[in-house]
């Protein structure tokens, strides 16, 4: 969370699996790191049709600023009629979303096969006590 730690700079990696672009993001994604990546999100959603699938298993953090990078993807996705899917297996950013109104917003996997599945599938964000 600070600007002045290397290590909290979002750093990621991209393949393509078939026609899927597979995005994995390590660090964190705050106010300070987000600009790198909303660019980035942007170019890869500027084809018609993109098939995104943006792997948060290895972020650490996230904040306000990183969901709207995230939300601003899924909707350029889904208005060049494409897909965007988060791979995330962590408790805690399930319950960020659903505290912030974006449970079901997102197509969520907890896994990358699952995200790499052709068809679409219903969020799967289990339902949590509290």
């Amino acid at each position: 969370m600070s600007e002045n730690d290397p290590s909290s700079a979002p750093h990621h990696t991209e393949h393509t699996v078939g026609e899927t672009i597979v995005v994995e993001l390590r660090g964190e994604i705050d106010i300070f790191t987000a600009p790198s990546l909303a660019a980035r999100l942007e170019a890869l959603t500027a084809d018609p049709h993109p098939d995104l699938v943006l792997d948060l298993r290895t972020a650490a953090f996230i904040d306000c600023t990183g969901l709207g990078v995230l939300c601003r993807a899924r909707n350029r996705a889904e208005a060049a009629h494409g897909r965007l899917r988060l791979v995330t297996d962590s408790v805690r950013f399930r319950r960020i979303l659903r505290a912030v109104g974006l449970a079901g917003v997102f197509e969520l996997h907890p896994s990358l096969d699952s995200a790499l599945a052709r068809a679409p599938q219903a969020v799967t964000a289990p339902a949590a006590a509290g």
